[in-house]
């Protein structure tokens, strides 16, 4: 695999990362390259979410409590934010007005940044919250968050989080007739009909019907063998991307749980994905074994990407 200790694996990388040349034209499609060094952050790395502007942002740059910022064009995270006292974050999401928001498992919160701001304020709080984990965003603003419970030795649920035209925020948990295991990655469709949703331990990836405050019509798309899930992000046609840490891959799947294909990742444990780039085909994947960020270039934008953009690739 390339890496950045050749020049000429430097340039290829960039090539693939400039998002100048169509893809077919991209040498390593589909080839990981780490882009930060090895331990930038800490070995809680996670997140990652990309900005309108091409910014990666990922948790725990060292020596930890923090969030750190890739800046378009850097090959060295910078210090975004540190985190208030007894936070612990993870997952990170863009709203649709440039608001981040984090998964703040100990706090028992979901945290929001402004637009323009590094000063974290608490978004939503439950003491029901065990440990809110990752964060899915609907084309409408609705956030859910998946909430394992790791201790009891496989559970989870998953919370609607919502905003009134008052600015006020509630959040439920929503019920489905399965009982979960734990919950993990999370994504909504383009439509924002359905929710699909990563068990880690039992490395399974569900689809729901999302109805109101319930989750219906639940589905098995795969169920994989070794490692567990992890992050998972939707690409622009639906294709499920999801990192199985312990295994050292990122798996695509179909909406009709078809593997595609598996890429492999520069270490045994990929936490998180996320789209970005100029054209939104770059997949960042934060890097538990070395501390790092590492991406691949894909033939197809993030759904996210497309919420915001509109370009040729976008449906």
């Amino acid at each position: 695999m390339p890496s950045w200790s050749t020049s000429a694996g430097l340039s290829l990388i960039l090539l693939g990362l400039s998002g100048g040349p169509a893809d077919a034209q991209v040498p390593g499609l589909f080839v990981s390259a780490r882009i930060t060094p090895v331990n930038a952050f800490t070995r809680g790395i996670e997140g990652p979410a990309a900005d309108a502007g091409g910014n990666v942002f990922a948790v725990n740059l060292q020596p930890g409590g923090t969030i750190g910022k890739l800046a378009a064009g850097a090959a060295t995270p910078e210090l975004f934010a540190a985190m208030p006292p007894g936070s612990k974050v993870s997952g990170i999401r863009f709203g649709n007005l440039g608001e981040m928001y984090v998964a703040d498992h100990k706090g028992h919160n979901i945290l929001v940044f402004a637009a323009g701001s590094s000063t974290a304020k608490v978004y939503f709080h439950s003491d029901s919250f065990h440990q809110p984990n990752d964060l899915a965003i609907a084309p409408d603003g609705t956030l859910y968050a998946s909430d394992p419970k790791f201790s009891s030795g496989g559970s989870g649920r998953i919370w609607k989080v919502t905003r009134a035209t008052d600015g006020s925020v509630s959040g439920v948990m929503m019920t489905s007739k399965r009982a979960m295991g734990t919950t993990n990655g999370l994504d909504v469709s383009a439509d924002g009909r359905t929710l699909y949703v990563g068990e880690a331990t039992a490395s399974e990836l569900w689809a729901y019907d999302i109805d109101g405050e319930e989750l219906k019509n639940e589905r098995l798309l795969k169920k994989f063998v070794g490692g567990e899930l992890d992050g998972l992000r939707l690409d622009a046609d639906g294709r499920i991307f999801v990192t199985r840490n312990g295994k050292g891959k990122v798996a695509v799947i179909a909406p009709d749980g078809t593997l595609v294909r598996q890429i492999a990742t520069l270490g045994a444990n990929p936490s998180n994905l996320t789209f970005g780039g100029p054209d939104g085909k770059t997949v960042y994947v934060t890097q538990v074994q070395g501390g790092f960020i590492e991406a691949f270039r894909s033939d197809r934008p993030g759904r996210e990407f497309c919420l915001r953009h509109a370009g040729p690739d976008c449906p």
